[in-house]
């Protein structure tokens, strides 16, 4: 099997999950609201963690869903060059500084997962690594997003180069 394949693969994985993370994380927030405005349930303190919870892993597993797709990170100031060789370094400068933020986001993730890891949560008495992980993996994830669009733009400027020749 191709990388590019696992890698995509991954990533509709990544999409189904974020989209059960997004339903899933409704319930705990109507019943925030319900109890607030109602009396038909009681104020349940635990929803409000909950939610958080959930809402932090929806924004990682959302920004790796968006290196993949080339949309997060990246502010296009310049219109895309006309010449190959400068649209590569243009892209893979942007791809660069993705990877390298991302491995700081892992390298340094971990000791912030390690400090979660003696902590636990107020209301539901839940280990904080639950959430504090999502930082080294989502930057590991990143990484090898990255990555691979950078090795896939290189691919594109050698068959440009060589279709030219």
């Amino acid at each position: 099997m191709a990388v590019g394949y696992i890698l995509e693969t991954f990533c509709k994985a990544l999409r189904v999950l974020l989209g059960v993370l997004v339903g899933s994380l409704a319930i705990p927030v109507a019943m925030q609201v319900i109890s607030r405005y109602t009396d038909l349930i009681p104020v349940y303190l635990w929803t409000e963690e909950l939610s958080t919870f959930i809402f932090v892993w929806v924004v990682m597993i959302g920004s790796m869903v968006a290196v993949w797709d080339g949309t997060h990170f990246d502010v296009q100031v310049i219109p895309d060059a006309r010449n190959p060789l400068m649209l590569l370094i243009q892209k893979g400068v942007v791809l660069v500084l993705i990877a390298i933020f991302a491995l700081l986001f892992a390298w340094y993730g971990i000791d912030y997962a390690e400090f979660g890891g003696i902590q636990r949560s107020v209301m539901m008495r839940a280990n904080l690594m639950v959430t504090y992980i999502s930082v080294p993996i989502a930057g590991v994830v990143w990484t090898v997003f990255a990555l691979y669009r950078l090795y896939e733009l290189i691919a594109i400027y050698r068959n440009t180069k060589g279709a030219e020749a």
